[in-house]
């Protein structure tokens, strides 16, 4: 392999098929993050304190980390809409038991079987993506992802948050599924056959593991995702206990938060390719910043609510640029490097839901603003380094 940006064959593409990744997006990422909405009704629901019930955020982003790349491996001579239709009638199943379950147990249960249908689509619909956009759209297109990942923060948590309170969280699982099915039948009608192409394989990941820059991307996507979610995992008891807010204005903060990370894919596409140096290390700052200034800035809603626009612009621009480093740094073996970051992201999820639980329960909530930040800025320093290293590379997005 070399590292060309011939990393993909071109596919006929078309926007309806990228706009329908973009709401297979939505609906993974809504069902990731929704417990965070919903952590104390589903702790009273099973009797359970919040910081326990916690738990099932670290065991799902932990079993996509460890299933991602030996799942990715296993189906990686699968054609591409085939093996993405499989993964979502397992995604709906488990929604299934996830919606029904009468313990706890039954509830990790399904959710571990979210987990393993989220493994493979994150391994595969970035490059996927790319692959099926308009010939010349390809950083659009990744855009255009990562806006039903926005979708899913601005609509997804927060009405997430709503219809648990009006019907219980348990609607809340089924109603995913639901929308799940309907967005499966829209990718069978408009998605292309996409043959796996560049997926690489077992022998990748040494030649992978040569690239300086690339494990430095990794390495830093560990650290700030950490540090996000050893706060944001919390941030809807913080946002009751520690700034006193009702549960209409920690529905609006996470409206904020999200509609911020519109702005931030708009950021991104404006500015990302013009200052590729200084973009990543600008992004990392800012959530570094957001989660020391968490504490102090959550005194008052206006506080509270300016954090939270600057957070969710940060971890937007933050999570393209890793994206698109990783398509570029690792562009003859996407599908492999796409399921090292997937599960790398997720060990952060996990390790930050964890780290975000011991702190709550021996130091308080209070501090997980300022525990996430001194993580964070390890990340920065990090990232100060790697963009100065000669490998370090900024040319387009190829098929």
């Amino acid at each position: 392999m070399s590292p060309s940006t011939q990393a993909q064959p071109a596919v006929t593409g078309h926007w309806i098929s990228v706009i329908a990744l973009a709401l297979a997006a939505f609906i993974f990422n809504t069902t990731e993050f929704v417990p965070v909405a919903l952590l104390s009704d589903i702790a009273e629901s099973f009797s359970m304190k919040v910081e326990h019930t916690g738990i099932m955020l670290t065991i799902y982003a932990w079993v996509v980390s460890l299933t991602s790349l030996p799942l990715m491996l296993l189906t990686r001579q699968l054609e591409r809409k085939r093996l993405l239709i499989a993964v979502f009638v397992l995604f709906i199943l488990s929604h299934v038991i996830t919606s029904i379950a009468w313990n706890f147990y039954v509830l990790i249960l399904g959710r571990i079987g979210i987990a393993f249908s989220h493994a493979i689509f994150w391994s595969i619909t970035a490059s996927l993506a790319v692959r099926v956009a308009p010939p010349g759209k390809e950083t659009q297109a990744l855009g255009l992802l990562s806006t039903g990942t926005v979708l899913a923060l601005v609509l997804g948590i927060p009405f997430g948050r709503i219809i648990g309170e009006i019907f219980g969280w348990r609607d809340t699982f089924m109603l995913i599924g639901v929308l799940a099915a309907l967005v499966a039948f829209i990718l069978m009608k408009t998605l292309p056959q996409v043959p796996s192409k560049n997926a690489g394989s077992l022998a990748s990941l040494p030649i992978l593991l040569k690239r300086p820059s690339l494990i430095c991307v990794f390495i830093i996507t560990v650290l700030i995702i950490t540090a996000q979610f050893t706060a944001y995992s919390y941030i809807e008891p913080f946002a009751a206990a520690i700034s006193h807010l009702d549960s209409e204005q920690t529905t609006s903060i996470l409206l904020f938060y999200g509609g911020a990370g519109i702005l931030g894919s708009y950021l991104f596409s404006r500015f990302s390719q013009k200052i590729p140096h200084s973009f990543p290390v600008l992004s990392t700052m800012c959530i570094a910043l957001c989660l020391i200034f968490l504490l102090p800035m959550a005194l008052s809603y206006l506080g509270i609510s300016v954090v939270s626009m600057f957070w969710g612009i940060g971890i937007m621009c933050f999570g393209l640029s890793m994206q698109a480093l990783v398509l570029r740094l690792a562009s003859d073996a996407t599908d492999v490097a796409m399921a090292i970051y997937s599960s790398l992201y997720n060990v952060g999820i996990g390790g930050g839901a964890l780290i975000g639980g011991i702190v709550t329960s021996h130091l308080g909530l209070s501090h997980i603003g300022l525990a996430g930040g001194s993580i964070a800025f390890v990340g920065v320093l990090l990232m100060l380094y790697t963009v100065m290293r000669k490998d370090f590379i900024t040319q387009p997005l190829g098929k």
